[in-house]
């Protein structure tokens, strides 16, 4: 009971406090700053949300590598999960410094954006294989195993990785749709690093509190949104969680949302291209698609994060062979 309220209980308890607290002082600041979101002109619902406050994605970050910093001496693979998710928000911080700061509409090019990722990819790469006992053994679901794939599970590594991260950034256009669905995510990680007596459960706790904390100012209306700092940040935490519990498999299953994202944006973008014009969506990322077809944004949020609550249901029966 102690060490359940030590590993479980404190961690999301502070993050939440830590987060909300955090939104108080820099929704000010970021407002007064002008550091705006603008919204896409085919949205016509959305063009009240030009110039709400952005980057409020630091609000959960510090709140997860303060909580991670408590407990890293203790529980040691808190350490590469707190790290990537630290490097990726960095990355999205500076290309939402770019954007709303330095108002370059662009922000990071994609080239830079790309080898930022690919370095901290393959520092959590390197850090999982010599740094650690993981292996890189991937538990298959409902089959009750694992198995060793040889050198294609480092393709498979770099694909994973970066695959996510980018699925979340894609997934964070409405309000409160990537922090629910990760909530839920987060959750799922938990109960399998309990079940797999896996010491991560401060981190992942810790990213249940700070993103419930973050959600107070987060849902419809959205008084801030997480901006690329917090979408890159969360990838990176799915990722690497996944990773380290030898289960990245699973986040075809838990995060499907993420994955439904970015496929929608692959599929459209080359159909456009090879068709000189044409689309398959009305409009991506997917969740786009239902808003022009008449969902309100809570719905879709809503929607979303009840599938994925499904998905991870389904995740852990998975685990149990």
């Amino acid at each position: 009971m102690l060490n359940f309220l030590i590993t479980v209980v404190i961690p999301v308890v502070v993050a939440f406090i830590i987060s909300l607290v955090a939104g108080k002082i820099l929704i000010p600041i970021l407002t007064k700053l002008k550091v705006g979101n603008t919204e896409r002109e085919e949205l016509e619902s959305h063009q009240v949300k030009n110039g709400t406050p952005s980057m409020g994605g630091l609000m959960f970050l510090i709140a997860i590598v303060v909580v991670s910093a408590f407990y890293v001496k203790d529980y040691p693979l808190v350490l590469p999960i707190a790290l990537t998710t630290l490097l990726f928000g960095v990355i999205g911080f500076i290309d939402d410094y770019l954007k709303s700061v330095k108002r370059k509409s662009d922000g990071l090019l994609a080239w830079q954006k790309f080898l930022l990722q690919l370095i901290v990819t393959t520092g959590l790469c390197l850090y999982l294989i010599f740094a650690t006992d993981i292996s890189m053994e991937l538990m298959i679901p409902f089959a009750g195993r694992y198995v060793n794939i040889g050198w294609l599970s480092i393709p498979l590594f770099y694909l994973a990785v970066m695959g996510t991260v980018n699925g979340v950034n894609f997934t964070d256009g409405l309000d409160g749709l990537a922090s629910s669905v990760t909530v839920v995510v987060a959750f799922f990680f938990t109960f399998a690093a309990m079940l797999l007596n896996t010491d991560i459960a401060p981190i992942t706790c810790a990213v249940i509190g700070a993103l419930m904390g973050f959600l107070v100012y987060n849902v419809h209306p959205a008084k801030i949104f997480m901006g690329d700092t917090g979408s890159l940040a969360l990838g990176g935490f799915v990722a690497a969680t996944a990773y380290v519990l030898q289960m990245p498999i699973f986040i075809i299953i838990v995060g499907f949302v993420y994955l439904a994202e970015v496929l929608s944006v692959i599929i459209q973008v080359t159909y456009f291209k090879l068709t000189h014009g044409k689309r398959i969506f009305p409009m991506t990322p997917i969740h786009h698609s239902f808003e022009l077809k008449g969902w309100s944004e809570t719905k879709v949020v809503c929607v979303f994060t009840i599938t994925t609550v499904i998905l991870c249901l389904i995740g852990y029966m998975g685990m149990l062979g």
